[in-house]
Parts: structure tokens; sequence; C-alpha cells
């Protein structure tokens, strides 16, 4: 019955309380990249979201257009969202469209669909989340094949009670200042395929 129902109800719940207490933060967040970096405010990239139909994820920006490596791009302002996790905070946005949930596997690009084996597509059978299992677990430190192995775990109990565990998981995470890179990289490598 949660599943089906009284998660979407919890989502939108949570994620309208959560705009709405977010909102002072997120204007002072908006403002400082604006003056820090000038527009666009927002960062938006295509993602896979249920059964892998695209949609436009809503990030605030953290890094400098044009060429080169994320930590070449990455500003000192974007460091900090991305520690804090203020920089996914527009994502609630996402989950008040029914596009995410608030708590799922995260969403990934859509280039990452065809890498995944038949195991790793069933992450796509449930709205992808604004933190997951994995982000509970240390965020962008944990390395792929466990990542997607916890997402897995995820889709095979699905609770009210297991949903607030992950949440209040993921804020300690975020609040203990863990996972917010992979080791050697800016934020996290790229997926390498089901066999890498």
């Amino acid at each position: 019955m949660y599943r089906r129902w009284g998660k979407r109800a919890f989502d939108v719940l949570g994620a309208a309380l959560g705009l709405i207490l977010a909102a002072p933060l997120l204007v002072l967040a908006a403002a400082a990249i604006r003056l820090s970096m000038g527009p666009p405010v927002l960062f938006r990239q295509e993602r896979a979201g249920l059964h892998g139909r695209p949609f436009l994820l809503l990030k605030l920006r953290s890094m400098r257009p044009g060429p080169g490596e994320d930590a070449e791009r990455l500003t000192p302002l974007g460091r900090l969202l991305r520690a804090t996790a203020i920089d996914e905070l527009p994502q609630l946005i996402n989950v008040l469209r029914g596009e995410m949930s608030l708590v799922g596997p995260r969403p990934l690009p859509l280039s990452y669909l065809p890498l995944f084996d038949e195991r790793q597509r069933r992450r796509l059978a449930v709205r992808p989340g604004l933190c997951g299992l994995a982000q509970a677990a240390g965020r962008n430190a944990v390395p792929w094949a466990r990542r997607l192995r916890l997402d897995q775990a995820y889709l095979r109990r699905i609770s009210f009670r297991r949903d607030l565990a992950i949440i209040a998981a993921c804020l300690r995470v975020v609040l203990t200042g863990r996972g917010v890179s992979a080791p050697g990289h800016a934020t996290m490598p790229r997926f390498p395929g089901a066999g890498g």
C-alpha cells in the first residue's frame, strides 16, 4: 500500500515542506552563485527517471562553464554547496513534479543506460530519489559496484519506516561531511559498465 499510494503522498508533503523551510537558504545560495559565477543559477541535466524516461534534473550550479576537468571548473562556492548538499535542494521541485521521489536510487545520466546489465536495470522500476541507501552509506565515496547493489537492496524492501531511516542516515552523512567526492576525483568517476 505504501509503495503504491503512500510513498507519493509522503513525497509531495515532504518536498513541499522542504521547499518552504529551504527557501531562505535557496535565495541566499542563488544570489551568491549569480554574483560569483553569473547566470544561470540552475544547472539542468537530462537524467533517467522511472522506467528510463528522461527528465531534466535541477541543481544549483557549482561549476564554471567551459572545457576542463570537474576539479578545474568547480568553484570554492561550488565545493561548499556540494559539501552541504545545498546544490541538490532544487530537486525538491523534481519530487513535486513526480519525476523523483524523496528516497530511491539516484538518477543517472541517460548515457549510462546501455551500460547496465539486466539486474542493474531494475533500479529503473521506481522513481529515482533525492537520497538513497548508497548516499546513506557514504555518498560519492561508495564505489559503483556497491552503490548498485545497495540500489537493488532498496527495491526489495520499500516501506515508510525504512524511507524515514534512509533520510535520517543521509542527513547524518551530510552533516559529517563524509563522501563528498570519490577518492582521487572532484565528484564521482563515470560508471564503467556492469563489467567494470
